[in-house]
């Protein structure tokens, strides 16, 4: 009886053991099931937006960007794969070990329960439980012994029903083993196909490298025009929120002549606060997309010694989807830059949100908007069939990281 009951108390910590880590890893588990998912949709939307029909299109200074980023995209992807897979590993051989241990118990337990059905089918006649009562020197040692006879048959099956729920935890144990052994099986098999992928895309990568060192004039007079018309986008910017600066103080009657920081109204402050209260909780300015290209600075996708600035990011998306306000606001200003490409300023109290890359636009200076109001058509570009909205967040003349206020960007 102090077998079992010690056995009992063993299984019932193993079980509380095995319990609380495979609480604990379920929960690392599902964090990386969401992080591999979210990982496999961006690369599903980076074949579809920035790949699908684009790259006969493209100039190769597209297609190596595309590239560069689907590369770093599936790259994390495998590293998430394989900690998932290590983590399956564990869970494995944590259930392996239980298992082993289980089937010990059982065997413990279906011996001690053979000798007990043994003893019992020895002392099983009624006459012989009567004298064993009736043998008793007096009435208290017949009471007890009654009372040993009732605790022996709920002993007897307690046993059974102990070697029932064994079992049936052993079963289920061995289900969960068959389970996660398919799924890392699984995985397995996934991220053999996903570096398989990879390796052909890098040898892509590598001839494009050697198409366009091969015309390095040409690779150059590209990057030049593209950092010269982001420059200039950001020079406008700049210059258009200090002249909302400048006329917004100016209009609150407060006597300044500071050109960096807006002078806010308690109604402003009110709209600051909360603003910055949703810092990343505030909606993409787009429906649906991706990002495809990061704030900050950067390394060039040919030559890693080159680096670029990015002051915004830049999300790509379908062809007719339309730029939306992140935040309530008022529009102060419209940019438009030759060559037909338009854009969005929206004043959040001091916060200010840009969007760049319109062809068409559905507001203009002086509305007040909510969040998720429609301000432009984004515009997209006929020579590669890409749509790229250019996003940008200041808060007065300071450039914000975009990244850390939108929800998931």
């Amino acid at each position: 009886m102090y077998n079992s009951l010690h056995i009992t108390f063993r299984t019932t910590l193993l079980f509380l053991f095995v319990g609380c880590l495979a609480f604990a890893q379920t929960g690392e588990q599902k964090s990386l099931e969401a992080k591999r998912e979210r990982l496999q949709k961006e690369i599903a939307e980076i074949n579809r937006l920035l790949f699908a029909k684009k790259k006969e299109k493209g100039t190769v200074l597209d297609q190596m960007e595309a590239l560069d980023k689907k590369i770093n995209v599936s790259q994390e992807l495998i590293k998430v794969s394989d900690q998932e897979s290590n983590l399956l590993n564990r869970q494995i051989n944590t259930n392996v070990n239980s298992i082993s241990e289980l089937r010990g118990d059982l065997t413990s337990l279906k011996e001690e329960y053979a000798t007990i059905i043994q003893k019992s089918y020895q002392n099983r006649s009624q006459q012989n439980r009567l004298m064993f009562l009736l043998s008793s020197e007096s009435f208290f040692q017949a009471f007890k012994r009654l009372q040993y006879m009732k605790q022996y048959t709920d002993y007897r099956r307690e046993q059974g029903e102990q070697i029932q729920e064994k079992t049936k935890q052993l079963t289920q144990l061995n289900s969960d083993l068959i389970e996660q052994r398919k799924k890392k099986d699984a995985l397995i098999a996934q991220n053999k196909k996903a570096k398989a992928q990879l390796m052909r895309e890098m040898k892509v990568q590598k001839a494009l490298l050697g198409s366009i060192r091969q015309n390095e004039s040409q690779y150059a007079a590209q990057v030049q025009q593209k950092t010269k018309e982001a420059k200039k986008i950001d020079k406008q910017i700049e210059e258009v929120i200090k002249r909302a600066i400048l006329a917004a103080n100016k209009a609150s009657g407060i006597k300044t002549k500071s050109t960096s920081k807006f002078v806010l109204t308690p109604e402003a402050t009110i709209i600051a606060n909360n603003f910055s209260a949703n810092k990343g909780r505030l909606i993409w300015p787009v429906d649906k997309g991706i990002k495809s290209q990061g704030f900050g600075v950067y390394n060039d996708a040919v030559y890693p010694g080159i680096k670029h600035e990015s002051n915004g990011v830049i999300i790509a998306t379908d062809e007719g989807t339309k730029a939306r306000s992140i935040f309530k606001g008022e529009v102060i200003a419209i940019l438009s830059v030759p060559g037909g490409k338009k854009g969005v300023q929206v004043k959040h109290g001091n916060y200010i949100s840009t969007y760049y890359n319109l062809s068409e636009l559905y507001v203009k200076k002086g509305d007040v908007v909510d969040v998720k109001t429609e301000l432009g058509l984004i515009y997209t570009n006929r020579s590669n069939g890409q749509t790229r909205l250019k996003f940008y967040l200041y808060e007065d003349t300071d450039k914000l990281n975009p990244e850390e206020w939108l929800y998931l960007l």
